[in-house]
């Protein structure tokens, strides 16, 4: 596996809910000019949805395990990513009550996937349950990136770290209307109050 100083050296830092300082385009480019064929045909599997487009690489419905793809990263990435839509998928189909549908057991490891899972299920809010969900994503993936900083799984890491921010960003619009949404519910209890209390409208 071959040293990726000059790649790695050039690229902005990230922090999760801070707007990337780098377009996932340009990074794309970035890496066509420094990583090798190989490398760089792995960055397709560089995905938030590991199944994806790609016919046969989860199987339908994370129902298969994903065949290995020779990157530490990626591997375990994908193994968690299955693990975590599994158990969330069992969980909602608790939810709603559902009988009868078919779906693959979600693994018993890695553990904190299923942990993520049942925590995001059980809240309310589909919003905070996504932004729940990519912090933990956030985390396991700097938590698998391992210590080889310039090698490719640190640039993997680094490219599903830029979707993440991209993903959150869209979020912008359905955080901002649910927060419209409870001041405008905090107003108008606050005006029925002071109808009831007899005060001046």
């Amino acid at each position: 596996m071959g040293s990726y100083y000059y790649l790695v050296s050039q690229l902005p830092s990230l922090n999760y809910g801070v707007s990337a300082a780098i377009e996932t385009k340009d990074f794309v480019d970035l890496c066509k000019t420094f990583l090798t064929p190989k490398d760089f045909s792995l960055l397709q599997s560089c995905r938030l949805d590991p199944e994806g487009l790609q016919t046969g690489s989860l199987g339908q419905g994370y129902q298969e395990m994903p065949e290995p793809l020779g990157s530490y990263l990626l591997d375990n990435w994908r193994t968690w990513e299955r693990a975590l839509r599994l158990h969330l998928a069992r969980f909602r189909l608790q939810h709603l009550k559902r009988e009868g549908a078919h779906i693959a057991d979600g693994p018993a490891e890695p553990m904190d996937a299923a942990t993520v899972a049942k925590n995001a299920a059980a809240m309310e809010s589909p919003l905070e349950a996504e932004l729940f969900l990519d912090r933990a994503r956030w985390v396991t993936i700097e938590n698998l990136q391992g210590f080889d900083y310039f090698g490719r799984d640190t640039i993997y890491a680094y490219y599903l770290k830029l979707q993440l921010i991209e993903r959150k960003q869209k979020f912008k619009v359905d955080e901002g209307f649910e927060a419209y949404q409870g001041l405008y519910a905090s107003i108008m209890d606050a005006a029925q109050s002071r109808i009831y209390a007899g005060e001046p409208k």
